[in-house]
């Protein structure tokens, strides 16, 4: 069993789900095997467990509590109102235990098995591994099935990943690719030689190789996985009977792109510290954080900084999406690492982020902008795709860096939609982020000034003058000019907009709810094209 400490157990439990309310003292010995006590137990052996104090909440608890202490434990785990546990925390403290107060309505299997895991833990990349292969074998056998025809299932290196049910129809090749894992040297050559491999690096499409009774090979169907231009495996259909059936090409053409997301998934997944997880709980509170920093050994106590990168809309919709997500986070953690080895990096709703912990803030903010560029720098040069970075603000210590997860995010929606490879930080967005800020704030309010609105809906021709207006910085000539108008038809329509609402233009109210009107008229009466 490995040893551990209540903040690894508190760092892998769901948010809201208990709370620890007092730390263990330090002289206090790590925890290394977990303990279900109930209120009738006696004589319970209680040292280095973590203990579950189940069938008692409250003040009722404290007969159990004094005969645990006798051997006390690290840290005990009870349900109930905090209010109620001022004596349970007196008698704890005094032991030099912890308490983690665990919600009344949560449930008990849930926190041992996330306990047991942690404290008997398991291998992460076996644990993946195995899921893999259990989802490739299921895709294999469904193929199969519905192809009437033995599946198998190579990476781009052509081992073997997974196959369906052997029968006695399997030819010499098949055999001896399940048996050795990889298929042998010589139909490897063969296969080439008849322009198999050739022809499926050429198209995405299903490619058939003849059957060649003279080398003991069936017929095959067979096609590449690919990951955008990238080749991650092959699959082999090998006809076992009465030949394949007329939709096979469609059936493994479906399967092709199932198995290219599980490995695409899989490669994601290999690395521990892309966990999004991990992320979320510091962004998520100073409780949190602080577990999750206690757990990892991040320095805590000096100032912090999130980096958000995002990836342009013709990157995040190209059929390598997945991967490139999972290749931009791994160079993100080289170049971070390199940077502050305590640096966090991870997903955070759909974006790559870096927590740059430990921090001296009088040089922070060009080294972390010289950080973000690098990264976005590299990403252009080595995987082809045109990330841009928000940088921002530092906060006085991690257990505050949730603080500034908003207007980071705030900032990096304004990035997009600069020049491809923009790295930012607030100061070059200010002004942006707060009228975007006040236009969500307006767009979430019931509240409409009537005239304009009815004028907005009502008189389309007026609305696209007012907002070319508005763009043009009340300047009637170029306004004129950008809606090839006269300049006598421009001030006849702002001085109606004028009359009928009642708003002055020139006065910076107005013109501010004249402007945000515009804004929300704008995005629901046009589309990306800018036409109605």
């Amino acid at each position: 069993m490995a040893a551990v400490t209540v903040d690894d157990i508190l760092a892998d439990l769901p948010l809201g789900f208990a709370s620890l309310i007092l730390r263990p003292a330090p002289s206090a010995p790590a925890i290394e095997r977990f303990l279900i006590v109930d209120a009738d137990d006696e004589a319970i052996e209680a040292a280095k467990a973590f203990v579950l104090l189940i069938g008692v909440r409250g003040r009722s608890a404290l007969p159990a509590l004094r005969r645990l202490l006798k051997d006390p434990p690290p840290v005990v785990a009870l349900k109930g109102q905090r209010e109620d546990l001022a004596e349970a925390e007196e008698l704890l403290r005094a032991a030099g235990s912890g308490l983690l107060l665990v919600d009344p309505a949560a449930d008990w299997d849930r926190l041992l098995s996330i306990a047991k895991d942690r404290i008997q833990p398991r291998s992460y990349q076996s644990e993946v591994l195995t899921l893999l292969e259990e989802d490739l074998f299921a895709i294999a056998q469904t193929t199969a099935r519905l192809t009437s025809s033995h599946v198998l299932i190579e990476d781009a290196a052509n081992k073997v990943l997974a196959y369906s049910t052997v029968t006695n129809d399997i030819d010499e090749l098949r055999k001896a690719s399940i048996l050795a894992r990889r298929g042998p040297r010589k139909y490897e050559l063969l296969l080439k030689d008849l322009g198999a491999y050739r022809e499926l690096h050429r198209t995405r499409q299903p490619v058939r190789v003849p059957a060649r009774p003279q080398d003991g090979l069936r017929e095959r169907v067979a096609i590449a996985l690919f990951a955008g231009e990238r080749i991650m495996g092959y699959i082999w259909l090998q006809e076992t009977g009465a030949g394949f059936g007329p939709d096979v090409e469609y059936v493994l053409t479906g399967s092709a792109a199932r198995v290219s997301a599980e490995l695409i998934r899989y490669r994601n997944q290999q690395s521990v510290h892309m966990r999004e997880d991990r992320i979320v709980r510091i962004l998520s509170g100073p409780a949190e954080a602080a577990a999750s920093a206690h757990s990892g050994k991040i320095p805590s106590e000096r100032p912090a900084a999130l980096i958000l990168i995002g990836m342009s809309d013709a990157d995040s919709r190209a059929d390598d999406a997945g991967l490139k997500h999972g290749e931009l986070a791994n160079l993100a953690s080289i170049h971070a690492a390199a940077y502050k080895p305590t640096a966090v990096v991870g997903q955070f709703n759909g974006d790559t982020a870096i927590i740059v912990p430990d921090l001296q803030s009088s040089t922070a903010e060009s080294g972390l902008r010289s950080l973000a560029e690098a990264i976005v720098r590299d990403a252009g040069k080595h995987l082809g795709i045109n990330p841009f970075a928000a940088v921002g603000p530092l906060a006085p210590d991690l257990l505050s860096l949730h603080t500034v997860t908003r207007i980071t995010e705030a900032l990096l929606a304004c990035v997009g939609t600069a020049e491809s490879g923009t790295v930012a930080s607030v100061g070059d967005f200010e002004a942006e982020i707060l009228y975007r800020e006040a236009a969500r704030n307006f767009h979430s309010s019931p509240f409409r000034h009537r005239s304009l609105a009815t004028l907005l809906q009502e008189d389309a021709e007026l609305a696209e003058t007012l907002r070319a207006y508005f763009d043009a910085s009340f300047d009637v000539a170029e306004c004129a000019r950008q809606m090839n108008l006269h300049k006598n038809t421009v001030y006849y329509r702002v001085a109606k907009a004028t009359r009928v609402t009642g708003l002055n233009f020139s006065s910076p109210r107005d013109s501010l709810v004249a402007l945000l009107h515009l804004q929300e008229w704008a995005s629901t009466s046009y589309d990306t094209s800018g036409r109605k």
